[in-house]
């Protein structure tokens, strides 16, 4: 029986305040992501299906399960976790900040210090018991635009921690409980295999690809807790494993779901479908694109991840794709330190038919925007 644990968020109500009263751009976006609901919690949803289905598996059975605050300080979310000081998560081009020391969370391993300082926790540690839990919810990264990304999406971790002296855990143990994962989600034949990756906070670590449909792909990562970043968190003399994913990308595999906007679509044909974890999508209908191109100069130092930002703003849940077609430099056609991009942008609606009177007045507030935002000449 897992047992929930729930960590205080009266810090995170003070701040999201301070959100809530202001008025620049910035905050209108903070407002917008942070409003959408946590699809990994919510009935009928296949996020909410996979993580029940991860928490089912009887080998996790004594976990416990945490929920931590969406809004983290920059240092417990980077510095505590090793990220390199010119790490790009650091960047507010890849970051949601609401102020200069807290942002929206980026990955939910952050939960290691909410779960390792929490006092019953503690207990656990000065008696020398075994450490397991499982956290997971909405994660916040700006992005670029396509039928794979959005800069809301979920994340599934967990972590299990035994004292040192006694039984040694190594890579096995941990490729064995992503073993189950995979298996409990895609059948006992599914085709497997792992690789050796890089994270910032384990050592070891390793992917684990399927094959899908012919072609390998990633669907989760892990690794062994490096002592050095547990000890950050005040935790000595214990060793274990820990391991992340994306919940929107095992169940796009699971279900072959062809867009990312699909899970958090309200038309009924759609919602009936994805109540049913093990059942392959069949799209309901497929509305028609419409295409328009954007050409720009704008100062080079300006980091795209802004710009997919504007055009979310303005079209947020119509937009396919945001394609990056062409950028180059020209100091005299354009001036030292400009640059030109060109981006193909699709518009499509997973519930009707765009009209193009529709998209043009759209269209034009994103040109409008690109203006007044980052000094933009239109080509």
């Amino acid at each position: 029986m897992h047992k929930n644990i729930t960590i205080d968020t009266k810090e995170q109500e003070a701040l999201v305040a301070k959100v809530n009263a202001r008025q620049d751009i910035k905050a209108e976006r903070l407002r917008r992501v942070m409003a959408m609901p946590d699809l990994s919690r919510t009935e009928g949803s296949p996020l909410k299906a996979l993580a029940d289905r991860v928490l089912a598996i009887k080998e996790f059975e004594n976990f416990d399960n945490i929920i931590i605050p969406e809004v983290i300080p920059t240092n417990i979310l980077f510095d505590l976790f090793s990220f390199a000081a010119d790490h790009p998560a650091r960047s507010e081009s890849d970051t949601y900040y609401l102020d200069e020391k807290n942002v929206l969370r980026t990955h939910d391993t952050v939960m290691w210090y909410y779960y390792l300082n929490h006092p019953e926790i503690r207990e656990k540690i000065a008696k020398k018991e075994e450490l397991g839990v499982f956290c997971y919810g909405k994660v916040y990264r700006k992005d670029e635009v396509d039928q794979r990304h959005m800069n809301v999406f979920h994340q599934m971790g967990g972590l299990y921690l035994i004292p040192d002296g006694g039984k040694e855990l190594t890579i096995e143990d941990l490729k064995n409980a992503l073993s189950l994962i995979v298996k409990s989600i895609f059948g006992q034949d599914v085709k497997f295999r792992f690789n050796v990756d890089t994270f910032p906070y384990t050592d070891p670590s390793l992917e684990v690809e399927i094959d899908f449909n012919g072609k390998w792909l990633e669907l989760l990562g892990g690794g062994m807790p490096k002592k050095a970043v547990l000890k950050n968190f005040g935790l000595e003399g214990y060793h274990g494993w820990a391991f992340g994913f994306g919940l929107e990308r095992l169940a796009i595999a699971k279900m072959e779901i062809p867009d990312i906007r699909i899970f958090w679509s309200q038309d009924s044909r759609i919602k009936e479908q994805l109540k049913n974890l093990d059942q392959k999508y069949k799209e309901v209908s497929k509305y028609p694109p419409i295409n328009r191109d954007i050409s720009f100069v704008i100062d080079k130092s300006i980091n795209l991840n802004n710009y997919y930002e504007v055009v979310q703003d303005e079209a947020e849940g119509l937009i396919e794709e945001v394609k990056l077609m062409d950028s180059y430099e020209n100091d005299e056609k354009f001036g030292a330190g400009k640059k030109s991009y060109t981006f193909h942008i699709v518009y499509r609606s997973l519930e009707k038919t765009l009209t193009d009177d529709e998209v043009n007045k759209i269209h034009d507030r994103i040109t409008e925007k690109t203006k007044a935002e980052f000094n933009a000449i239109i080509r």
